[in-house]
C-alpha cells in the first residue's frame, strides 16, 4: 500500500548512507517530503541529484547544536511542517577496556550518540506541538538492551537512548507526540567494518561480505538489511501506529530472545576483517 507518509514531512539524521538512506528512500516511496542530514557531503549530494524535488539534503553535525537548530528551521523553511523527527545518525565511537578509553573520544561518542538525539527531541518537540502532532523515532541497538552486543560507551549511550525514548513518550504524549526507539540487530552495513578501521569504501564492501556470517547469529537465518529498519521506521511514522509510544523496537531477527544453541552462534569480527582482506588481496592480485 503506497502513500502511507503522503502529506507528511520527515527528517533523517546520517541518511546518507546504511539504514538512514533506506530509510530515505522508503519515506520518499511512501509520499513523504524528506531531508536527509548528515556530515557526507558527497554522498548527500548525489542523493540529491537523483531524488527529486521532494528530497534535501543539510549538512549537520548532530553533535552540534547549531547545527540541530538549522536543520530543523531549513526543514521547516522548506516544506512547512515536520511530521517525523528520525535521529538515526550514529557510529561505533570510542572503543577498548574501560581503562584504556580516551576521554575525548568518549566525548565524541556521546555527541553524536547521544546529545545528538537529545538535540532532535529539543528542536523537533516545539514544532510538533504547534502542529498537535509528530512521531520522533531514535535509532538505538541491541547493545543498549543486553550486554555484549558493543564497546561500553557505545552500549550505554543506545540503552540511555531508548530509555529517552520512554521517558519522552510521558511528557509528550499530551501533545499528540509519539516517541519510540528501534533497536537494530546484525544489520548489514559499513558500520561493522567501520568499526574495525577499515576506510569507508572497503568498509561498505565489507558490509556485503558479513551477511552470511550475520546469517548465522539470531534464530531468522538471514543478516539484518536496511530495509528491515527502514519498514519499522515507516511503520512508527506512520498514521498506523497511533497509539504506540515509549517504546524500544528490536528489530534484530530474535537475536535477544536467548542464545542459539549448535549453529555457530559467535561472531568474531577479527577473523572476519581476516578473512575479509585476505579475499580483497586475492582479487587485486589475480
Amino acid at each position: 500500500m503506497a502513500g502511507r507518509l503522503k502529506g507528511k514531512v520527515a527528517i533523517v539524521t546520517g541518511g546518507a548512507s546504511g539504514m538512514g538512506k533506506s530509510t530515505v528512500e522508503l519515506f520518499l516511496e511512501e509520499g513523504a517530503k524528506v531531508v536527509a542530514a548528515d556530515v557526507t557531503d558527497h554522498l548527500g549530494e548525489e542523493m540529491a541529484q537523483i531524488l527529486g524535488p521532494d528530497f534535501l539534503y543539510i549538512h549537520t553535525d548532530v553533535s552540534v547544536e547549531a547545527d540541530m537548530k538549522h536543520l530543523v528551521n531549513e526543514t521547516v523553511k522548506k516544506f512547512g511542517r515536520l511530521d517525523c523527527m528520525f535521529n538515526n545518525a550514529g557510529y561505533v565511537g570510542a572503543r577498548g577496556e574501560l581503562f584504556q578509553i580516551d576521554m575525548d573520544e568518549f566525548d565524541e561518542t556521546v555527541g553524536v550518540l547521544l546529545k545528538g538525539v537529545f538535540l532532535g527531541y529539543k528542536y523537533a518537540v516545539p514544532v510538533m506541538k504547534v502542529q498537535g502532532s509528530g512521531s520522533i523515532i531514535s535509532t538505538a541497538s541491541v547493545a543498549g538492551l543486553q550486554a555484549g552486543f558493543g564497546p561500553q560507551p557505545y552500549s550505554a549511550c543506545k540503552a540511555a537512548v531508548a530509555h529517552l525514548a520512554r521517558t519522552a513518550a510521558l511528557e509528550l504524549g499530551p501533545h499528540n507526540i509519539r516517541s519510540n526507539a528501534i533497536c537494530p540487530g546484525g544489520i548489514a552495513t559499513s558500520i561493522f567494518g567501520s568499526a574495525m578501521g577499515l576506510g569507508s569504501q572497503v568498509a561498505d564492501k565489507f558490509g556485503e561480505f558479513i551477511k552470511p556470517r550475520l546469517a548465522k547469529i539470531q534464530p531468522i537465518p538471514k543478516a539484518g538489511l536496511g530495509r528491515h529498519i527502514a519498514e519499522t521506521a515507516l511503520f512508527l511514522a506512520s498514521d498506523a501506529s497511533e497509539f504506540v509510544t515509549g517504546q524500544a523496537i528490536a528489530v534484530d531477527g530474535g537475536l535477544t530472545s536467548g542464545p542459539m544453541h549448535g549453529i555457530g552462534a559467535s561472531l568474531n569480527m577479527e577473523e572476519a576483517v581476516a578473512e575479509f582482506m585476505n579475499s580483497v588481496q586475492g582479487a587485486e592480485q589475480s
